[in-house]
């Protein structure tokens, strides 16, 4: 995902509506969000399918690693040397 252009990606919702068609090709186009404002505060953000599910799994990645750090922060990770035995083990299998 581009980075946010204040400038080009904050619209007001009636141009949305007026021009849903032009709004899809922006975000395909620039692979950025799109704030849509109402009454001059923010409603919804746009972005491209393919942006959002990038956007899911960095988040599920950084998820996995808060709990991890959260496991080893509370004495439940294992050490290197015994994980590798196992992965090696259970790959033997």
């Amino acid at each position: 995902m581009s980075r946010f252009k204040v400038n080009e990606d904050i619209r007001p919702l009636s141009e949305f509506r007026a021009g849903v068609a032009s709004f899809v090709k922006q975000l395909h186009e620039t692979q950025r969000p799109m704030v849509l404002t109402q009454h001059g505060r923010g409603v919804a953000v746009l972005m491209d399918v393919q942006a959002f599910e990038q956007l899911q799994e960095r988040l599920e990645i950084l998820e996995e690693i808060h709990r991890a750090e959260e496991q080893l922060a509370s004495g439940e990770g294992v050490a290197h040397d015994e994980a590798r035995s196992r992965v090696l083990k259970g790959l033997a299998q």
